[in-house]
């Protein structure tokens, strides 16, 4: 499968998210990754509908759109109307999660279940069949700049295996803690988009960050 580079907007400035896009587009990522957090579901509250119309007025990317909400279902349709390609919804904060994953793919985007690190992935095997991909938090959820959870790249070989079991192309996210000195192995667990955040914004230069993130994740491909 296609490997993946998705810069997570988390770490931008957001006094200047224009040129912070259109910096990780010169470095050739592939998505943008926009965490939508509520302050309920996660203690961190970030951004809302109007930041994601406005983001996709300033790019071509695909918007990838992580819902860490309770209630995801009332601002599904408001989301993709705004520019998502893809949105991913956790299984923690719902008990309807197939009826929310068949709302998002009814949209005509992709559908994705989010799992924390302490979830199992038994948890989402109602769902496993239906989703476009996963994503694996390797932190828990709410702030950026927090260290990659080790034991996360067996949690993706079980993941990987179970979607291979059941028949599923789903695509597998990693988010959290992913920099240039993990991508090799979490991608060689068998990750296909990799999400980073602080690795890249916080770096002196985010093209060049974005670059050197994606030729190290390349090396997990061919090991």
């Amino acid at each position: 499968m296609k490997l993946e580079i998705a810069p997570s907007i988390l770490s931008a400035d957001f006094g200047y998210l224009a040129e912070a896009i259109a910096s990780v587009e010169r470095g050739g990522a592939d998505l943008i990754h926009i965490d939508v957090m509520d302050g309920r579901f996660v203690p961190n509250i970030t951004i809302g509908i109007p930041i994601v119309e406005s983001i996709k007025r300033v790019t071509q990317l695909p918007l990838d759109v992580h819902l860490m909400i309770i209630e995801a279902q009332d601002h599904i349709q408001s989301f993709a109307h705004a520019g998502a390609s893809m949105i991913s919804v956790h299984v923690e904060a719902h008990s309807n999660i197939v009826s929310i994953i068949n709302s998002i793919k009814s949209l005509d985007i992709k559908a994705g279940i989010a799992l924390n690190p302490s979830t199992p992935i038994s948890r989402i095997d109602d769902v496993l069949g239906l989703v476009d991909y996963v994503v694996v938090m390797s932190v828990n959820p709410g702030f950026s700049g927090q260290s990659f959870i080790p034991q996360t790249e067996a949690k993706i070989e079980a993941l990987r295996s179970r979607l291979k079991t059941i028949g599923s192309n789903a695509r597998i996210e990693v988010d959290g803690g992913i920099h240039t000195g993990n991508a090799k192995n979490v991608v060689r667990a068998g990750a296909n988009i990799l999400v980073a955040a602080s690795a890249i914004y916080n770096a002196a230069d985010p093209t060049t960050a974005t670059e050197e993130l994606r030729n190290c994740a390349l090396q997990g491909q061919r090991t």
